[in-house]
Order: C-alpha cells, then sequence, then structure tokens
C-alpha cells in the first residue's frame, strides 16, 4: 500500500474521498482511510489515508511496515508529536528496509534541517545521500494583504465586523475567517446569524457556517458546497482550515492572528489549550487561502509591525506537551531508552521525567522503566491518553465497564449539550439540561445523558431536550468500537447497577493527576503546584454549592483558567488508589 498520513481526521477524510472520486472507485476499496474508531479499508485498498496517530499503532503490529511500499507524511510544517515521533521510527525502519520510501511534505519548512535528519549517509560524501529536497512551485495568484492601524481588543467582533464590511463592499466571493475555539466560532456564527436575518430582500444574502475539528462530518461538509448565485458564504473556522483542505470559492480572508496550542506545565502536572500568536508561516497559510481561484484579499487584525515580530514557525509540539503517551508508544514498540531517542527536536528533559513518573504512577512501568505485564501492555493498546486507558482496564475489576465506556465515549464527541443563544431558548434548554445534572459532576451527567438517550433514541426527543442526535449518534459508535478493544482485551463489560461511588473511584484511579481543592480564598488550586483554577461556566457545578474536591480532565484558558469535565471526589481514594503520587501530610498548628 501507498500510506498518507494527515495531521486531523477531516483532512483524512475529505482527502480520501477527494481522491477516490478522481480514482473512481468507492471509498472503502481501492482508497479508503483510517482514524480513530472509524476504519473506512478493506483487503484491496491500495492507497490508505490515516491520522497519524493511526500509522504509529501500525508500528506495534508490525514495526517494519511491511504492508506498506511508500509512506508519505502530509503538513510536517505543524511539527505535532506524533509527526516527530514517526520521523523519528521511519528513520529505523529505511536502515532495514533499503526499498521502502518515505515523502515528508509541507508548503512551508525548513527542508535542509528535515533532509539532514532524514539522511542515512554519514560521511562528507554527498553523492552517497540517502535523501532529496524535491520544489514543486506553488502557483497562487496575488492576494492583497491589509493591516490594522491599531491592536483590536475583541477579534471575535472585529471578525464579525470585518465580515459585514466585505459582505456590504466587495465583489461576490466567500469568506474564510480563522478563530482559535470553538466557542468562539459558535459566537461568531451566531452574531452573524442575527445580521444574516436582517438583510432586506433583493439584497445579497448570507450564509454563515462553522468549521472545527469536533463538529459532525455532515456539518463539516457544508463548507465546500456551492453556496446559492444570489448568496455569500461566511466560514468561521480553527487552524483546521489552514491546511490540508480546500474550500472552493474562498476570495476574502480574515486572519485574527491567534491559534490554541497544547500546553504542559511540568510544576502543575496539568495539560492547559493556550490562547498564542500565530506563526509566520502559519500567517502565510491563512492568506494563501485566498488565491486558489483567482486574487483574493486577505485582512490581518493585527498590525504590520505585530506580523514582523511573529515567530517564523510554532514551536514543535515535542517541546511543549505532556510526553508520557510518547514514551508508551516509543515502549511498546521495544523502545526501552527514550532519553536517546532521534527525535528531530529535542523535547526538555523535565517533560521526560515527568512523563516516566505519571506512568510509573498509572502502573504502566516498573521501577526498571520497562513496560508491565499485562497492564503497561494493555495501557499501550487502548488508543485513548493513559490516564483514561487506565479508567478501562480498572473498570473491568471495579465491575463498571458498561458505565465507563459509555462515559469515555461520551467524551470523545463534543457539543452533545445544544446551548441556544438567544433569551427564552437559552432558559428552556437549561431547564431541559437540568433533568440530567447531578452534584456528582459533568461525567455522571453526561452517563444520564447518554442512558435517556437509549431508551429515546429519536431525532425529536432530542430536539425536545436540547441534545445534539448526531454527536449522540457517534458516541454510541465509539462505545461500540470500545467493548470491541474490550473484549479483544479479555475485560469483561459488566454494569455497577446505579452505584455512583464505584464509578468516581474507577475515575479516580486514571485520572488522579487531575485534582483540585477549594482553597480558603474561594479559587480552586491544584494540588502539585497551586495553581488557581476557576470552575467552566458550561460545567453543571458551575451554578451548585461548590464541592471541596474535585477532578477535572481537561484546562483552557481565556480571561481565566477553566477546568472542564469535572466529578466530585473525595480525597481518601487519592492515597488509596495512587499512593505512588499522593500522600496524606498532618499540618499541625504552630
Amino acid at each position: 500500500m501507498v500510506g498518507i498520513t494527515e495531521p486531523r481526521r477531516v483532512a483524512t477524510t475529505s482527502l480520501a474521498s477527494r481522491v477516490a472520486d478522481e480514482r473512481s472507485c468507492v471509498l472503502g476499496a481501492e482508497v479508503g482511510y483510517c482514524i480513530r474508531f472509524d476504519d473506512c479499508t478493506d483487503e484491496t485498498t491500495k492507497i490508505k489515508f490515516m491520522t497519524e496517530g493511526i500509522l504509529l499503532r501500525e508500528m506495534m503490529r508490525d514495526p517494519l511496515l511491511r504492508s506498506y511500499c511508500v509512506i508519505i507524511l502530509d503538513e510536517v510544517h505543524e511539527r505535532t508529536m506524533l509527526s516527530d515521533i514517526l520521523m523519528g521510527l521511519l528513520k529505523k525502519i529505511l536502515r532495514k528496509r533499503k526499498c521502502m520510501k518515505v515523502i515528508v511534505s509541507s508548503a512551508t519548512v525548513d527542508a535542509e534541517e528535515l533532509q539532514n535528519f532524514l539522511n542515512l549517509n554519514t560521511s562528507s560524501d554527498s553523492t552517497k545521500d540517502t535523501s532529496t529536497i524535491l520544489s514543486v512551485e506553488g502557483r497562487l495568484y496575488p492576494i492583497d494583504i491589509f493591516y490594522t492601524h491599531e491592536p483590536v481588543a475583541d477579534y471575535v467582533r472585529a471578525i464579525v465586523d470585518t465580515a459585514l464590511n466585505i459582505h456590504k463592499t466587495q465583489e461576490p466571493g466567500d469568506i474564510l475567517a480563522f478563530l482559535t475555539g470553538l466557542e468562539e466560532v459558535d459566537r461568531a456564527v451566531s452574531l452573524l446569524c442575527e445580521h444574516a436575518k436582517m438583510i432586506k430582500a433583493g439584497n445579497q444574502k448570507l450564509i454563515p457556517l462553522a468549521m472545527y475539528g469536533s463538529l459532525p462530518n455532515s456539518e463539516q461538509l457544508k463548507v465546500f458546497w456551492k453556496a446559492p448565485k444570489d448568496t455569500r458564504k461566511v466560514i468561521i473556522a480553527t487552524n483546521i482550515a489552514e491546511t490540508s483542505i480546500t474550500i472552493p470559492n474562498i476570495i476574502y480572508v480574515i486572519d485574527s492572528g491567534f491559534v490554541k496550542l497544547p500546553w504542559f506545565e511540568v510544576d502543575t502536572q496539568t495539560n492547559s489549550l493556550i490562547v498564542a500568536p500565530i506563526s509566520k508561516a502559519s500567517a502565510d497559510q491563512r492568506a494563501g487561502r485566498a488565491g486558489r481561484i483567482r486574487s483574493g484579499k486577505a485582512y490581518r487584525l493585527y498590525t504590520e509591525e505585530a506580523y514582523n515580530e511573529l515567530h517564523y514557525s510554532t514551536s514543535p509540539q515535542m517541546q511543549r506537551t505532556d510526553l508520557s503517551p510518547v514514551i508508551l508508544q516509543l515502549k511498546s514498540l521495544g523502545i526501552e531508552n527514550v532519553l536517546r531517542f532521534n527525535f528531530p527536536s529535542s523535547p526538555p528533559s523535565k517533560n521526560l521525567v515527568a512523563g516516566l513518573e505519571l506512568l510509573y504512577a498509572l502502573g504502566a512501568i516498573n521501577n526498571d522503566g520497562e513496560l508491565t505485564n499485562p497492564l503497561g501492555l494493555a495501557i499501550a493498546e487502548i488508543p485513548l491518553e493513559p490516564i483514561f486507558a487506565k479508567c478501562v482496564i480498572v473498570s473491568g475489576e471495579m465491575l463498571c465497564s458498561d458505565e465507563i465506556t459509555t462515559i469515555l465515549a461520551m467524551l470523545q464527541v463534543q457539543n452533545v449539550l445544544v446551548r441556544s443563544t438567544c433569551g427564552h431558548g437559552s432558559l428552556k434548554a437549561r431547564a431541559a439540561h437540568r433533568l440530567f445534572e447531578v452534584e456528582e459532576g459533568d461525567l455522571i451527567t453526561s452517563l444520564n445523558v447518554y442512558s435517556a438517550y437509549e431508551q429515546n433514541k429519536t431525532s425529536s426527543w432530542c430536539q425536545k431536550n436540547f441534545l445534539n442526535h448526531k454527536a449522540l449518534r457517534r458516541a454510541t459508535e465509539i462505545r461500540s468500537k470500545m467493548r470491541q478493544l474490550l473484549k479483544k482485551l479479555e475485560i469483561p463489560i459488566v454494569s455497577c447497577k446505579g452505584d455512583t461511588n464505584i464509578i468516581l473511584k474507577c475515575i479516580t484511579a486514571g485520572l488522579f493527576p487531575n485534582i483540585a481543592y477549594l482553597h480558603y480564598t474561594g479559587v480552586y488550586k491544584t494540588v502539585r503546584g497551586d495553581k488557581e483554577l476557576h470552575i467552566h461556566p458550561n460545567s453543571c457545578l458551575y451554578t451548585m454549592p461548590q464541592p471541596q474536591w474535585i477532578l477535572f480532565c481537561e484546562i483552557s484558558q481565556s480571561n481565566k483558567t477553566y477546568m472542564r469535565e469535572l466529578t466530585v471526589i473525595q480525597p481518601e481514594w487519592l492515597t488509596e488508589l495512587a499512593p505512588h503520587f499522593y500522600e496524606k501530610k498532618l499540618i499541625e498548628n504552630v
């Protein structure tokens, strides 16, 4: 086969569909794709699109990738953690399989740096180099770049105002605007929808559309549809639309100048999503979306001086993220000494130490740093973060795997609860969601939502209760795939029959690093590192009395540092379930 990796699921599925159309074949036969919990290939597949994580998991089964003759790593300029691991591993494979070809492709990348890294020739004789640079000239129509005179205070509002000004004053052509996350995207789309309703008859209409990774596939495909003759599309997207996919008829691009990046803090052992300025390479990629079919215009909501001060490229994810999944995957591939692994960009040693500490606390590695059997091997086999994989394994022992697979499946989809933005609709949605909410937190609430959905499973019932029917159907598919994996790992699928404490203890057994306590000042703080945190307004605990101890699945940054997907726990569970991570100390009054 020819294997092509993409950093995102939407790029993987859309490119596979495009190539299948051009090959005049059914998607899933000669041309197919594979993403987490969705395999659309068969034994006849010759061109296989996949996410980077899928190829890494295939290496666990076949370290030499003998079913592939060519591997293409696309969009490597993003320098994701997985792309860096794959380049290091493929360099090892190339030493064993001389006939294999590896193509590393990107529109903006330091080609010489990667050529030197992948070159197996250690001598000074350049005629024996095993890698080479091939340049394919890009052809773009001219793009006019516009900057603001002053920095904007609210870039979401500025995106909306700029889009409306373009709609009033510029020639026909669709607009693509970049924001950082789904909440900002939904807010901008909501504001544009309000303006679209006020456009008078006879004037050009406006169709605002959202585009982000967790959006259901059917909704993502709407951005590729051709708008009616008297209508202009305004697509509000995250950086998912920056590369890999090409949306037709984009003439105008609006760039907020920001992106949401994962960030790991060693001191607090927390993963965060932070809003940061983009790089020059990303700014150029975004502007390039406007010059595909004719000359276009790019409106940057920052000054030209600010652009000149941007870094040339985004720092590799390997240097700013939690490395426990990386260490786990490398050890499962037989690479015991991860400190000596040849990464394209070396990660910080403190991040590697933190990753090893977490895996040791999870029981995935022993005192010698080796994968434990069977726990460590099973955690590596499950395509989830190690902390969630530990929950899955423990659920079999605690006899609550039925509930845990449901909760984790619900965590894989977003926007299950439909939150209306208009006043009356917002109150109705809040009242409907309260029927499912419990004082134990968001994860048990999501379990209640799914349990109620299982009894009804109709679109009308979901609409009545302000629930996303498509998201719940996707959760059902993921839950089914998880249970197939449990059977493969010989983990029994059993229910605790409503014993919430067992479920909460099982969740704590995996997510024990993500703990916060209520400080006497009225804010929450992490146990390790004393970082100040706040309950997210979308959490069911936001309007309830503040619990003393909570567990979170994710941290996001905006005007405050928010915890999301919360669960109320008991502090004594920490020393019981994670004795390597926590110990109880008696503080005496002095």
